[in-house]
């Protein structure tokens, strides 16, 4: 059965060696896109001697202990990534979930070669002070076309973490204007602010869940909790950390266990925030992913949404989604919480990645109450606006949030029938849209799996404990999908 659905899936693709290539598969090439490649090409193993010698270059210069090997950004095209060893690679990863329209579109070349845009690809202003007098057009026309239910303000940034960052600053400095009044900020909080103390500092928190990422700058570390790596010798904030659901798959199979398992997380959250508050250290706002990304794509349902939501507002907390990975299009949806299907899903919700720009959406009482509160140099970039106006375009004009949906239908049936033929091996596939998981028996056979795909030509990327994570571009199609799944079928027969 499980054999006859990948068959199925498969859309007819066929072996085949390509000229200097080493043995890949290879879909039908009349199912490719104009500007897409047909398939992997591997002409080395990765990294080949060409990423060997930058390596060692770079070496020299920064810490490369991270690096997986250099790429050749010029000759990629679509979903396909290729190394400066001429290795071209099925790219099911994309930057972390960073790529929105695959490499080299042709919509946004030609956005680069348009002379009326010059200026803002040139020149990078300190928006905060200095902002191009088309600045708030260009938001209507790119970030606030896709703002969130509820929500008209926006407050760019430059990447994820200062993102967040900046949000959880928005949280604090709403909640001591609500504590104090109209009266304003006294001069012992003038004072005491300056040498780090209360009541110019407060001792307010943050809750966070076991599992989460939100970033590596220092007040983001407080609220990750996804890997020792990013916390190890870096002194943090003492801030609550609740459980998230851990739920059992396939989810039809345990819906009483699982609303078990939410209402449990649920009930820790209230006793929480009763709890910080007691100790005289209020909890001002909450934040949390739709779905766990860096932890381990961890999901839960909208019910478990929508009823911490409710305790947020009950308590007086800002209630934060962070949306810097699920954001932009991958769950088949704009934003991961439109599944949740509220009008009402968040105070603040903030963006990186697939927008291009960072920053953070947020509704009218977190308005920052002074000029330089929320601050620093360049605030975003003009120029990510002028691509992510394109990338939208092209998202609306190619339908692209239903393809995402139809890929990723195929994608997770796939996971779901190898899971079936290897079950000592794979588990719990889930997944929304191409936004998708499955887990690996354990850390040291995925890490395998991850590199035989990659020299096979499939570029994978892992997350939790022992999980696989799928962040393929939106562009990536039903043959994609048949084509990975052929290659990755291979991978997991070298185990059986």
């Amino acid at each position: 059965m499980a054999s006859l659905l990948l068959t199925r899936l498969s859309l007819h693709s066929l072996r085949s060696s390509l000229s200097g290539c080493r043995h890949v598969s290879k879909v039908a090439p009349q199912a490719q896109m104009e500007w897409d490649y047909d398939g992997p090409c591997m002409k080395t193993a990765v990294p080949g001697p060409s990423s060997m010698e930058r390596l060692k270059q770079l070496g020299e210069i920064q810490n490369v202990d991270a690096i997986n090997f250099f790429c050749n950004y010029e000759e990629s095209r679509g979903n396909y990534l290729v190394d400066v060893d001429g290795n071209r690679m099925l790219d099911v990863y994309t930057q972390i979930s960073s790529i929105p329209i695959g490499y080299n579109h042709p919509a946004l070349h030609k956005l680069m070669a348009d002379p009326n845009n010059l200026s803002t690809f040139v020149n990078r202003p300190a928006l905060g002070i200095l902002p191009p007098g088309n600045f708030a057009d260009k938001l209507a026309e790119s970030l606030l076309s896709v703002a969130p239910s509820g929500m008209t303000r926006v407050q760019t940034m430059a990447c994820g973490s200062c993102s967040n960052e900046n949000a959880y600053k928005a949280m604090f400095i709403a909640y001591r204007n609500k504590e104090r009044g109209p009266g304003g900020p006294t001069q012992e909080d003038i004072s005491s602010c300056m040498i780090n103390q209360e009541p110019g500092c407060p001792d307010l928190t943050i809750l966070s869940f076991m599992g989460g990422f939100h970033g590596r700058t220092m007040g983001c570390l407080a609220t990750t909790h996804s890997k020792a790596i990013h916390k190890l010798d870096i002194p943090s904030l003492d801030w609550p950390i609740a459980p998230f659901p851990r739920l059992q798959y396939p989810l039809e199979e345990f819906t009483r266990e699982n609303a078990a398992e939410e209402a449990r997380c649920l009930e820790e959250v209230e006793d929480l925030i009763v709890q910080w508050r007691q100790k005289g250290r209020p909890v001002a706002g909450i934040v949390v992913e739709p779905i766990q990304a860096e932890g381990g794509d961890n999901h839960a349902s909208a019910d478990f949404f929508k009823s911490l939501h409710s305790i947020a507002r009950k308590h007086g907390c800002a209630f934060h989604v962070d949306e810097v990975q699920t954001g932009g299009g991958a769950t088949g949806k704009f934003w991961a919480h439109e599944h949740w299907g509220t009008d009402d899903p968040a105070d603040i919700v903030s963006f990186s990645k697939k927008l291009l720009t960072g920053g953070y959406y947020h509704k009218n009482d977190l308005q920052a109450d002074k000029g330089y509160r929320i601050f620093n140099t360049w605030m975003g970039d003009p120029s990510k606006n002028l691509f992510l106006v394109e990338v939208l375009n092209v998202i609306r004009r190619e339908n692209l949030l239903e393809e995402v949906t139809r890929s990723g239908k195929a994608l997770l049936q796939g996971l779901y029938a190898l899971q079936e033929q290897y079950p000592g091996l794979l588990s719990r596939a889930r997944g929304q849209g191409t936004f998708c998981a499955i887990d690996i028996r354990d850390d040291p056979t995925r890490s395998k799996i991850l590199l035989k795909a990659r020299d096979k030509g499939v570029l994978l990327g892992g997350c939790g404990e022992r999980s696989i994570r799928f962040r393929p571009a939106l562009i990536f199609k039903e043959y994609h999908v048949a084509l990975f799944l052929n290659i990755f079928n291979d991978v997991l027969a070298e185990f059986k």
